[in-house]
């Protein structure tokens, strides 16, 4: 990865604690602008956790987290969707009774600048032009994740694999600098796995965006990552490109479950694997 490219996001010695739960500690990285940038892990490693401290649903118990120069401690989990977060679920969060399209538009409610009150008045300020506008936004990405034949089917009614898709272009749709996919691909056969590793490679190809992906097929990881992350017990164990990060002994032994305790090798290392 050229360390010239500009670094988009700062996660700066996080950690977030429940009680005695150590779900992070003292996690550090950068990620770079168009990248696509892998975090994995055991089952309980802080993966999600770590994507949640990004988006605002988890405030880190330590550390700083900065996008684009902004930290990111002081805004809410909605105003980070108008500084540029876009965000899937491991759990599908759609709304099953409204069309595909409508689902969509939601991911663009905050480029919305008509208030309810101008909403009333309809025709006199311009609202019926900017949901006009917002709308062929909204087609384009439909015509990108290639989902024109369900634009108005109710989401509820649709396929495991299509449901996914479209809550990815919902999260596309709040055109996002960087989009956090909590495991985009978990569920799904070979087939819908092979689109959507096209799709998310386009996205970040051809639409620029900077994407951070908890994924467990390694084999997804180690093909379409600029770089991968490790989690173990909430703890960075390896940081660097795929193919060097899966060689990694900590790594291996993390998935292999090997007797030795990760944790405690690392610690009487004293010093943080980054490769």
């Amino acid at each position: 990865m050229n360390k010239n490219l500009k670094t988009l996001l700062q996660v700066q010695d996080v950690s977030l604690r429940f009680g005695g739960v150590h779900a992070l500690s003292n996690v550090s990285y950068d990620i770079y602008e168009g990248e696509i940038f892998s975090i994995i892990g055991p089952n309980g490693a802080g993966k999600t956790s770590m994507l949640n401290c990004i988006s605002g649903r988890y405030t880190p118990t330590s550390g700083k987290i900065i996008l684009d120069g902004n930290s990111l401690d002081k805004y809410s989990i909605n105003d980070r969707a108008g500084l540029g977060i876009g965000r899937t679920f491991q759990n599908l969060a759609l709304f099953g009774h409204m069309s595909v399209l409508d689902n969509i538009m939601v991911g663009r409610h905050h480029k919305l600048k008509n208030n309810f009150l101008n909403g009333m008045l309809y025709w006199g300020f311009g609202a019926q032009a900017e949901e006009c506008k917002e709308r062929l936004r909204v087609e384009d990405i439909i015509d990108f994740l290639e989902i024109q034949h369900v634009r108005n089917k109710p989401a509820g009614e649709l396929s495991y694999g299509l449901r996914k898709r479209v809550e990815l272009a919902r999260a596309v749709a709040q055109g996002p600098k960087i989009i956090l996919l909590d495991e985009p691909m978990a569920g799904m056969n070979l087939e819908e796995k092979e689109d959507m590793a096209r799709y998310v490679i386009d996205l970040n190809k051809e639409l620029g965006m900077t994407i951070v992906m908890i994924e467990h097929d390694m084999g997804v990881v180690v093909d379409i990552s600029d770089r991968v992350m490790v989690l173990d017990f909430g703890r960075q164990i390896a940081l660097g490109l795929p193919q060097e990060v899966m060689q990694n002994k900590h790594v291996k032994k993390a998935y292999l479950g090997e007797e030795d305790d990760v944790i405690s090798e690392i610690e009487q290392d004293d010093a943080e694997v980054e490769l």
